[in-house]
């Protein structure tokens, strides 16, 4: 008689994290990255390469040549040739194996590798940046979404607000829902999705990579040309033969063109304005009106509420005032009656031209995500058995650090902690493992000797040939300007 076959269990039980799943035939885990299928752990995204295609007529060039076009000048990361991400490659947990893939090829005469791995970093966040002048709340302010604590509010920069999201103290710190919810909204930004942010006394964000920010249920269009002070400098001499007196509203720096040293070499007389807040140098003012979404990014909506009266001894009947705000979003024209009373007078048809100048050299206002984190100690030794050779030749630039083929800033210091910009990536280059942590693809490229030499797996070296199979996912190069939700990844399942 026959031996009968020994049946498959009803359930597997997947080790690419932490969790440790038990999954049932036909279901998949509850990082919905790895399935069971007919008794097998099986990964649902397929691998992704990113290659050299020709689409609608556009050739994609995802990376730089050498510098001829062709021959291969140290540039590790080449538009001629198939390159391998970690987009679908899995992981190495529990971290003794080594690299999903690791592959080899010839670029023009020089025997490269390629190591690729999806990280499960808990030490990770992003960095957003927010094009506006408006007010989204102050620095070292808790950003929540879902009413949990997810990041702060960082330093301004030059006509951004700044956050800080993530990070292991809000992934793992914290409560449970904390964690899940900070691990939920890192995955949809860096995967270029929507999401809605509070700050603590601030303002309501509606944040997506490549669109515009929505503050307090309204889109912004520009990003401010410049502070009220560099405002003055560009504009001087388109309105010093046309008007007696400019004031740039800004939150941080409002620029007064009579006092300023830009109205001062055009030879424009003091007129006797004087304005709230405190002077720093000629001609440029801190702390004119408290921050808020009005004139500037201040609270301003009657911009006459930062004057005090004119100095009778300078000022003079029929005087003209412009009053703009940095984007020319704002603006409005007064005239001083006998009275030196600034009254409301329509805009001529020149100063209308030099409102519109500052709108058209203001960029639009745009959501920027950048992903961080850091490669530890058990990433590195899927790369190789002496984790701190490869951070030494990664700080030796032998070895280029890409993130799901797109190039990514390497911080100095130890370790490897990298930043990426998430619209150079493919859609939906991030997981989640429910620990949580975020899954993030990484590659690291270099030489064959160079391999060899910082003591990798290679053993597990596989040619390209034997990797590019039909069920990998080619993408050429990503286009920033897609909508996100019309890109979505196919998932591969059962087989298909």
């Amino acid at each position: 008689m026959a031996e009968t076959a020994r049946a498959k269990p009803d359930k597997i039980r997947c080790d690419a994290c932490p969790v440790l799943c038990y999954i049932a035939d036909g279901r998949s885990g509850a990082c919905d990255r790895y399935a069971n299928h007919g008794g097998e752990l099986v990964r649902l995204d397929p691998l992704t390469i990113i290659e050299n295609a020709i689409e609608n007529g556009v050739k994609a060039v995802p990376f730089m040549k050498g510098s001829d076009g062709n021959d291969w000048d140290g540039d590790l990361v080449q538009a001629n040739r198939p390159f391998i991400t970690a987009v679908g490659a899995g992981t190495t947990y529990p971290d003794y194996k080594p690299a999903p893939f690791i592959v080899s090829q010839t670029v023009d005469d020089a025997d490269m590798v390629t190591v690729v791995t999806e990280g499960i970093f808990s030490y990770c966040g992003v960095k957003v940046k927010i094009d506006t002048d408006r007010f989204v709340g102050h620095e070292r302010d808790i950003v929540r979404c879902q009413g949990e604590p997810v990041g702060h509010v960082m330093t301004s920069e030059y006509g951004s607000k700044m956050l800080s999201l993530g990070g292991v103290e809000h992934l793992t710190g914290g409560t449970k829902k904390e964690g899940r919810v900070t691990c939920d909204t890192l995955l949809k930004l860096c995967n270029a999705e929507a999401v809605e942010l509070s700050v603590d006394n601030g303002a309501t964000i509606v944040v997506q990579a490549g669109k515009a920010p929505i503050v307090n249920s309204q889109e912004e269009r520009l990003m401010r040309v410049g502070c009220g002070s560099a405002a003055i400098g560009m504009f001087a001499s388109q309105w010093a033969q046309h008007v007696d007196e400019v004031i740039v509203v800004d939150d941080h720096i409002t620029g007064i063109l009579s006092e300023h040293q830009a109205g001062k070499m055009l030879n424009v007389p003091p007129t006797g304005i004087r304005i709230h807040g405190r002077r720093s140098t000629p001609g440029r003012y801190f702390q004119v009106a408290e921050p808020g979404t009005g004139w500037g990014g201040t609270d301003v909506e009657d911009p006459l509420t930062i004057l005090k009266p004119f100095d009778a001894n300078a000022a003079w009947q029929g005087l003209r005032l412009l009053m703009v705000s940095t984007t020319g979003e704002q603006y409005a024209y007064f005239e001083l009656d006998e009275a030196l009373e600034p009254k409301a007078t329509p805009l001529p048809d020149v100063l209308q031209l030099s409102v519109e100048r500052i709108a058209e050299n203001c960029e639009p206002s745009l959501c920027s995500v950048l992903f961080m984190g850091g490669a530890g100690g058990s990433l590195r030794a899927g790369v190789t058995e002496n984790p701190v050779k490869l951070t030494k030749s990664v700080k030796d630039s032998l070895t280029h650090v890409s993130c799901g083929g797109a190039n990514a800033y390497v911080w100095p210091g130890g370790g490897i902690t990298v930043m990426a910009n998430v619209l150079d990536m493919p859609s939906n280059s991030f997981g989640y493992v429910p620990t949580p942590a975020l899954v993030a693809p990484i590659e690291f490229t270099m030489r064959l000797s160079d391999y060899v030499a910082l003591g990798g797996h290679a053993d597990q070296i596989r040619p390209i040939g034997d990797v590019i199979t039909p069920d990998v996912r080619r993408v050429g190069q990503i286009d920033p300007e897609a909508d996100p939700t019309a890109k979505r990844n196919y998932r591969w399942k059962n087989g298909g």
